[in-house]
């Protein structure tokens, strides 16, 4: 077995250490904290910290980037985390997989692939973009191996308070209660279950077919937040759950008060029009599917 090392025990990489655990694998799990899930060694280190993380990944076979940071804090806090990583990967030989997002490509028009240009002209974005693009540069001069792995928004056991399918819907839901939603009900949108994001990263690890290329998570077809409210209420036995769009001109106003609302601007095109995520190639490569939806949708109410 491996020595892997998963830097953030957030709602992504926690499962990515637990099942590397479960496979038998030795797992060091890095966060400012010191916090990690049973059966791993927890390192508490800042990320930014390029000699503690290289010292850290000593012997590694694989280096899992999981690190999320607040939204609003991506261009301060990702350029020197990437550094970081980038050096840690060169000395030690490990694998690097980077867990990515969509956001780099910006507005589309049909189904995402890997192969669409990162053309958002958003900062935060571009933060992203040049990640990747360094990474992939440091994988062609041959000083690191890495992939870099991207899902839609996340939900599943395990999802922090960022996700839109976490407790604002989930609790509303059970009680029979309006679910208050800040954009269009019906518009088909990709939904990526977290089990299924850490299964992809543990693939993209170890499967040198994975790297020198991003790859999107195994993701299930498009649903709206009314049919994932009434999917879920017939899940519970419940009638279908009355759902209500908050007005955008109040979302906006609230966001003069709170970073994270006021951040929803920058992605509201996502939701706006349809936004639908193709995983086929990592399907086809690999030979592995999304958790069917009902089921991602039984364990994330059983959570």
């Amino acid at each position: 077995m491996g020595k892997h090392v998963v830097v953030g025990s957030g709602q992504v990489g926690t499962h990515v250490a637990s099942k590397l655990v479960a496979q038998g694998h030795e797992v060091t799990v890095v966060t400012r904290s010191g916090s990690g899930p049973e059966g791993t060694v927890k390192v508490a280190a800042d990320v930014a910290d390029k000699a503690r993380l290289i010292e850290v990944t000593k012997g590694a076979d694989v280096l899992y980037n999981c690190v999320n940071p607040r939204y609003h804090r991506w261009l301060t806090d990702w350029p020197p985390m990437a550094d970081s990583f980038l050096a840690a990967a060169e000395a030690s030989g490990a694998v690097y997989v980077m867990l990515g997002n969509l956001y780099p490509y910006g507005p589309v028009n049909g189904p995402m692939t890997e192969d669409l240009p990162l053309a958002s002209t958003s900062p935060k974005a571009q933060v992203r973009a040049k990640m990747w693009r360094d990474a992939l540069a440091a994988h062609e001069a041959g000083r690191i191996r890495t992939t870099e792995v991207r899902g839609s928004d996340y939900f599943g056991p395990g999802t922090t308070d960022q996700s839109y399918l976490g407790d604002r819907f989930l609790v509303p839901l059970r009680a029979g209660k309006a679910i208050q939603v800040p954009y269009p009900l019906d518009m088909p949108h990709s939904w990526t279950y977290l089990p299924d994001v850490a299964d992809a990263l543990i693939v993209a690890g170890r499967d040198e077919r994975a790297w020198g290329r991003p790859w999107h998570v195994p993701t299930a077809d498009p649903l709206s937040f009314r049919q994932l409210g009434e999917r879920m209420a017939a899940l519970l036995g419940l009638p279908a759950p009355k759902l209500a769009q908050i007005p955008w001109a109040l979302v906006r106003t609230a966001g003069l008060f709170s970073p994270m609302l006021g951040e929803l601007k920058h992605v509201r095109y996502q939701f706006t029009a349809p936004y639908v995520l193709d995983s086929s190639a990592f399907q086809r490569t690999f030979g592995i599917a999304p958790t069917p939806i009902d089921e991602a949708l039984k364990a994330t109410l059983d959570a």
